[in-house]
């Protein structure tokens, strides 16, 4: 992982359930649900579980016979997951230590390894997918969601500033634009993609639960002192969004790939 980017510790590990509860955020599960296409008794793994919120959602979805297993570097991020660990209808989710990179699991151990907004985060994508291969069994599948931070159309009264601030973030991330070649170390990692597919994200009118307004205290903490940006105009930037009211506007691009072992 990037040595310099968001310290995911018991307060932004927080901050971040909060956002992945936001309607938006669910709906992308949905999305990333479909994508996946479980089926009872399937053998799971959740890269960069996070709030265990994916995880738990899949637990049904592969039954008391499937296996759910999740790993992350945060222990804030694993403690929060345990708390959802015993689903109704489902396997006990599974969670340890572990990174895209170096995955605590046995060869061949799953049917499907899923990863959101994670890749974006890791120093070596081709050797993390070689990870994914050694634990997935022959022809089991990746599903991978990532964002390319350039797609980001988010209205202010200060253009400038808000491109600042916008170049600032790109600094928590290894590579802000990776679902651009993500395709390409696929296919030359041992992938064959199968699926591709724009994953929007829209928030239209200031609504504080929702994707977009959950990352703007996350932003400006993050920004201040970076790139130029002061802790002064951070705040200028925060309150001058959350004034914006009806005339809000945000969207984002994610992009979503699955892909198959050979």
């Amino acid at each position: 992982m990037g040595g310099d980017g968001l310290q995911f510790d018991t307060g932004i590990s927080r901050q971040m359930e909060v956002v992945y509860t936001a309607p938006d955020v669910v709906e992308q599960r949905r999305v990333v649900r479909a994508a996946l296409a479980l089926r009872p008794g399937d053998r799971v793994l959740d890269v960069g579980v996070g709030p265990g919120l994916l995880a738990a959602e899949m637990a049904p979805e592969v039954g008391p016979e499937g296996r759910i297993c999740g790993i992350d570097i945060s222990d804030s991020m694993l403690a929060i997951a345990q708390t959802r660990a015993d689903v109704p209808g489902g396997p006990r989710i599974e969670l340890e230590p572990g990174s895209a990179t170096s995955i605590p699991h046995p060869a061949e151990s799953f049917d499907v390894v899923v990863s959101t907004q994670v890749f974006e985060y890791v120093d070596d994508v081709a050797g993390a997918l070689e990870e994914v291969r050694r634990v997935l069994r022959p022809a089991g599948r990746v599903v991978l969601l990532d964002t390319d931070w350039d797609s980001v159309v988010w209205r202010s009264s200060d253009d400038a500033r808000m491109q600042r601030v916008l170049t600032a973030f790109e600094e928590h991330l290894v590579d802000p634009h990776l679902p651009r070649t993500l395709g390409d170390v696929l296919e030359k990692s041992g992938f064959t993609l199968t699926h591709l597919q724009v994953v929007p994200m829209l928030n239209v009118g200031y609504d504080a639960h929702s994707l977009s307004a959950g990352l703007i205290d996350i932003i400006a903490e993050f920004v201040s002192g970076r790139a130029g940006v002061g802790a002064d105009e951070a705040r200028a930037w925060a309150d001058d969004l959350r004034t914006l009211g009806p005339g809000y506007f945000f969207s984002l691009n994610r992009y979503l790939f699955v892909a198959s072992a050979l």
